[in-house]
């Protein structure tokens, strides 16, 4: 039986109604026959304080367990203010704490993002790969998906027919490189 990978989708904006959730949900329909996607949940973290690192909150234990578990990581950002969203940045403070037992550290990782305006959370995503440096996620390399929502961008739940092969190419990429670490 051939390996399936596990790749864990955080997408970080909570809205219900999000275009980088809608985005990310049409993306898996094009991951490959051997992987499997997980969003993983963080609507319910609470604020990162260090006070808690020796008893973490269920939602904290659940986030860190599932990436873990985990092949690899596909964060899907929108753009606050020039950057990542206050919940994406508290996921990703929770999962590297406490010190020294980081759950980012050596997960291959890629980074998308909607926006609605022409450079499509580009700014974010210069920051979200600044941070996953600094957590030791390596980040798929020469590939960059800035993109603007726009009618058509998804239709039926899956990726319109403008954007799928560029799509494609950057899920075929990602693929390669989580199966290069698994």
């Amino acid at each position: 039986m051939s390996k399936i990978y596990t790749v864990v989708i955080i997408v970080g904006s909570l809205r219900k109604e999000s275009v980088n959730k809608q985005f990310a949900q049409a993306l898996t329909k094009q991951l490959p026959a051997d992987f499997r996607a997980e969003f993983a949940r963080i609507d319910d973290l609470p604020l990162y304080n260090q006070d808690d690192d020796d008893s973490p909150a269920p939602a904290v234990t659940r986030l860190r367990q599932t990436i873990k578990a985990a092949d690899g990581v596909l964060l899907v950002t929108p753009e606050y203010n020039r950057s990542i969203s206050g919940v994406l940045k508290n996921a990703l403070d929770h999962g590297s704490r406490p010190w020294g037992k980081s759950v980012w550290a050596g997960k291959p990782a890629a980074v998308a993002g909607v926006s609605g305006g022409p450079i499509g959370a580009a700014l974010a995503q210069q920051h979200l790969r600044n941070v996953m440096a600094f957590l030791g996620m390596p980040t798929l390399p020469g590939q960059e998906m800035f993109i603007q929502w726009k009618e058509g961008l998804v239709v039926d739940g899956a990726i319109g027919p403008a954007s799928r092969d560029f799509v494609q190419s950057f899920v075929d990429a990602f693929a390669a490189w989580v199966r290069k670490f698994g």
